[in-house]
């Protein structure tokens, strides 16, 4: 049985920065918890309302199978580990560790760099679409939102425990990949028609805060800037819209 101290501690993770002490995450929902289980991530323990135990039993059998501590608890107490106006009843605790990011040690032929994005569900959704075109290596800026925040976890709809994701870099790490004959292509609204666009052999895409487009320091740096053509009458795409053509286009090449 849970205790209301232990029910205190794990609602604190849906604070960046006790996940970040406790080196620990929450995610809510079946198609997550269950992606998490089945990775190489620790799940430290799974919560289930009366409710959703009775009819996804199939969820709570996979975290037993696997020596995973189980808690069914009520409506009232789920709620307090709970990011959603209306939770699915099921949660998970699950450990991480921070991973240093090392330009020598990668062998990706394409890289993605998030730069200062700001919508952690248009993050997660970037990670969901990195995940979908095989994507595996992520770098994130330090002024980008946190990519464990449980909004971003939702939007990767379990993405993030399949990539290896880089936190809090700046754009000196994409000087390091530079100098290892990485091409750095920025996307923007004046650039280079992206249907048009040879990709080199090895490059980094870089999608950037859809309000202030590349920062100077990136700008300075990149090799190329694209732009996805108008048809229509639209203002703009959101950026975890138009990475993902832009993703799209770039695999289609290789």
């Amino acid at each position: 049985m849970i205790t209301r101290n232990e029910l205190k501690y794990y609602s604190s993770l849906l604070q960046k920065k006790f996940r970040e002490s406790e080196f620990k995450f929450l995610v809510e929902g079946t198609r997550s918890v269950e992606e998490g289980l089945n990775s190489h991530f620790n799940c430290e323990i799974v919560f289930s309302t009366f409710d959703f135990a009775e009819s996804h039993k199939s969820v709570l059998n996979l975290a037993k199978g696997k020596k995973v501590r189980t808690e069914i608890i009520r409506s009232q107490d789920f709620v307090r580990i709970s990011d959603t106006k209306s939770p699915q009843g099921i949660a998970a605790v699950f450990k991480y560790a921070k991973l240093n990011f090392i330009a020598d040690k990668t062998d990706s032929k394409i890289l993605v760099y998030l730069d200062n994005i700001s919508d952690p569900g248009n993050l997660g959704t970037i990670l969901r679409s990195c995940d979908w075109f095989g994507i595996n290596e992520v770098l994130i800026s330090k002024y980008s939102v946190d990519y464990l925040n449980p909004k971003a976890i939702r939007a990767s709809m379990g993405s993030v425990f399949h990539l290896y994701v880089f936190e809090d870099l700046d754009s000196d790490v994409l000087v390091d990949l530079k100098e290892k004959n990485y091409k750095i292509i920025c996307s923007d609204l004046d650039g280079k028609n992206l249907f048009e666009y040879r990709f080199p052999d090895k490059f980094i895409l870089v999608f950037s805060n859809e309000a202030t487009g590349p920062s100077e320091a990136i700008r300075e740096i990149a090799d190329d800037i694209l732009t996805i053509p108008k048809f229509g009458n639209a203002e703009s795409l959101n950026v975890a819209v138009a990475s993902g053509i832009i993703l799209s286009k770039a695999i289609s090449t290789q």
